[in-house]
């Protein structure tokens, strides 16, 4: 599964970053998540953050241990999960024209074991539609927490 998603933040690159770098309390900005727990935590930068996280997705409660294996400051971050047999990552970027900036967020989904192919094959229209509305819904909390900050100065 490929997914992309995006949006315009009407303010500068700088403050998206500082939102959606703050994994500690991505709960109080994204309605998806219910808990960060924070596993490990670099020493410096952001590569081999770790921390679990935990959403309701089709009425259940479901918790993923996620970390971030790739950055570049005010550009991009790449997370990794693996679970049920599939790999999981994901590429949040920024990129700032005026006083805008987009933010964009690729999702990639692999199953690895023969069960998460056949599953995927037979239910993956189902959670195709349910993981695009629900980063849909991400990037509009991240959107709204990073205007009414930024408005707030």
């Amino acid at each position: 599964m490929n997914l992309e998603v995006q949006t315009a933040i009407n303010a500068p690159r700088a403050a998206v970053w500082n939102v959606i770098t703050d994994i500690e309390n991505a709960a109080d900005t994204i309605s998806g998540i219910e808990k960060i727990e924070i596993l490990e935590k670099p020493a410096t930068g952001l590569v081999g953050l770790k921390w679990r996280e935990t959403r309701t997705l089709f009425g259940k409660t479901a918790t993923e241990v996620m970390w971030i294996t790739a950055a570049e400051e005010n550009s991009f971050y790449d997370t990794r999960a693996e679970s049920h047999g599939a790999v999981y990552t994901t590429r949040i970027s920024l990129a700032e024209q005026g006083g805008t900036t987009s933010i964009k967020m690729r999702f990639v989904g692999k199953p690895q074991t023969m069960v998460a192919k056949i599953m995927s094959l037979l239910m993956g229209w189902m959670f195709r539609g349910a993981t695009q509305k629900a980063l849909v819904q991400d990037l509009d909390d991240i959107r709204k927490a990073v205007e009414e900050r930024t408005a707030q100065k």
